[in-house]
């Protein structure tokens, strides 16, 4: 029987998580904060850093500013530490300063505030993308081109008795179909070739625009054919 390694870098994470989870803990009890409110105070600074951290990479992926993720990991991330010095004689926990104790009962407003601004923040960045996905079902499930080559064969030629053989007919060209666009997506795909031409002065093309916005190459197309 094989037992896993085990990972340096997680066995590490662990560990300290676990000593500042006991950290904010403490200065949230020294400050006047006793019980089940103590413990929450390190969960409440855990998930608003780990909520900036995933906002930032989201809004990094899409290509739009991560200034305001930054500023809330920031914070998050002073509190931790801020937590980690004071619990190592810097201050006296049996003697809190009313500073101390002033920001620890502002905590939960300021958590709030900024947690709320993550998860509702910057709407148009997430819409487009759930918009993009449902209309890209249709596309991808069947092919309108393939079906109606399959459905419709070329017509033979035909022999004339006192002709000589007919030439085949040429195909009829079937017009490609139509790609429904969100609206909700071309104003995003504008935003983007915006500031493409902003920061480059060249306006975007179709392939840069495809991996700005993480489509097919044939809705990219569309997309880009209505911005012009």
């Amino acid at each position: 029987m094989r037992f896993p390694r085990p990972d340096a870098v997680l066995i590490q994470a662990a560990i300290a998580g676990a000593l500042s989870f006991a950290h904010l803990h403490d200065v949230a009890e020294a400050a006047g904060q006793h019980g089940w409110k103590a413990w929450a105070y390190p969960i409440s600074v855990d998930l608003l850093l780990v909520a900036a951290w995933r906002r930032m990479r989201h809004l990094k992926a899409a290509g739009e500013s991560v200034h305001s993720a930054w500023t809330w990991f920031g914070i998050a991330l002073a509190a931790s530490l801020g937590a980690n010095i004071a619990t190592a004689g810097v201050l006296d926990l049996a003697h809190v300063p009313a500073w101390l104790r002033i920001l620890v009962a502002g905590w939960p407003a300021l958590a709030f505030f900024g947690g709320t601004l993550l998860a509702h923040g910057n709407r148009a960045v997430d819409e487009p993308e759930r918009a993009s996905s449902e209309s890209e079902l249709p596309i991808y499930e069947s092919d309108p081109v393939g079906d109606l080559a399959d459905a419709e064969p070329e017509p033979e030629a035909v022999e004339a008795p006192p002709e000589p053989a007919a030439l085949p007919a040429a195909p009829v060209p079937v017009p490609a179909p139509s790609i429904a666009v969100p609206a909700a997506l071309v104003d995003h795909a504008r935003k983007v070739a915006d500031d493409h031409h902003a920061r480059t002065g060249q306006p975007i093309d179709t392939e840069t625009l495809r991996v700005r916005l993480g489509v097919p190459p044939h809705f990219a197309t569309a997309i880009a054919a209505q911005l012009t």
